[in-house]
């Protein structure tokens, strides 16, 4: 009963928390209220609510603060305070103020906080002058401004990369600056990131993988618990509410309610077959309408389409089960 009115009450003053979000059956994150985490970086979220037995505690990996939820609530909202501490005494689950559960244990195994930010060397577009030509460049993108907060400017790529993983790039000769685009697990970790070209560098993208993991970007902005999309490009899926980007990795590893956005290159071999093979699995996608030209959806916000136009077309294209067999039918023979 106790976690049931834990669970009640942390709902109540979740509208105070910013960035509150549910990241599991008994976990939560937010920013600390207590440090206000960080105050360059508006996104960073690394207060966190997690059950350990029946009753639920609070944790920052910034100012290492740690109490039970009954005293989160009192340092939030003492009217709230109150009644929790009521609720709990007509249930028998705590008594006067201050004895509401035992001093809570840190000796869990979950979750795994956020370690210290690898990119934090690194100046993000946000933090740079409005003439800068890097700055510029990524403007010129129409990329969401929210976004530049959590894109970076690495001046020289291989050598950053190499106090990373040592020796990754043997020689620095030819070493030049990379838009840098941070995959982040749900704790807010970089686990890999993408370098894309300014220039005529080749490749235009590099992606460095620091752990095992998928390649797959926004799991730190993502709620699954929602329908969500999955695109191709990162830089795509910042113009998209609730989406992922896999980043070269394979669709099939993807769980729950989500709609597939394929590239726009409908005599693409591979993107056709890749096409096929989801539909074939039963899995929602987007087929674009003959008259979309632009190849992604960098490109169609480019063109003069707002994000409300490109949520419209997206929504009356999605297709899944035999409809989106006999779309895919006609989408390749008008494409042919």
């Amino acid at each position: 009963m106790s976690s049931y009115i834990d669970i009640k009450y942390l709902n109540i003053i979740s509208p105070q928390l910013q960035k509150f979000k549910k990241k599991g059956n008994t976990l939560w994150n937010f920013r600390c209220p207590y440090c206000g985490d960080s105050q360059k970086n508006k996104t960073k979220a690394r207060g966190f609510v997690y059950q350990k037995k029946n009753d639920l505690f609070f944790k920052c990996h910034n100012c290492d603060v740690g109490t039970t939820l009954g005293k989160l609530i009192e340092y939030l909202d003492s009217k709230t305070y109150n009644d929790y501490i009521m609720e709990r005494y007509k249930t028998g689950s705590g008594g006067t103020k201050g004895t509401i559960t035992p001093k809570p244990e840190f000796k869990f195994n979950a979750p795994v906080f956020r370690k210290k930010d690898i990119f934090k060397p690194l100046k993000s577009i946000a933090e740079l002058n409005s003439d800068h030509p890097a700055r510029k460049i990524v403007e010129r993108r129409s990329l969401p401004k929210e976004s530049l907060k959590d894109i970076y400017l690495c001046e020289s790529f291989f050598k950053f990369t190499n106090t990373l993983i040592p020796n990754k790039f043997p020689s620095l000769g030819g070493d030049h600056p990379r838009l840098m685009i941070p995959f982040r697990n749900e704790e807010g970790e970089i686990f890999a990131y993408q370098g894309r070209a300014f220039g005529i560098e080749t490749p235009k993208y590099i992606t460095i993988k620091l752990k095992d993991s998928d390649k797959i970007f926004g799991l730190d902005k993502v709620d699954k618990s929602k329908h969500f999309y999955v695109c191709e490009g990162p830089l795509d899926s910042l113009f998209i509410d609730n989406c992922l980007a896999v980043g070269g990795s394979d669709f099939d590893r993807l769980e729950g309610d989500f709609t597939i956005i394929f590239d726009n290159e409908p005599r693409n071999k591979e993107i056709n077959k890749q096409i096929e093979k989801t539909i074939n699995k039963g899995c929602s996608i987007v087929l674009w309408p003959e008259i979309i030209k632009e190849k992604d959806i960098n490109d169609m916000i480019l063109s003069g389409m707002s994000k409300e136009e490109l949520k419209e077309i997206i929504k009356n294209n999605t297709f899944s089960g035999a409809g989106a067999k006999l779309r895919f039918a006609e989408w390749r023979k008008i494409n042919a």
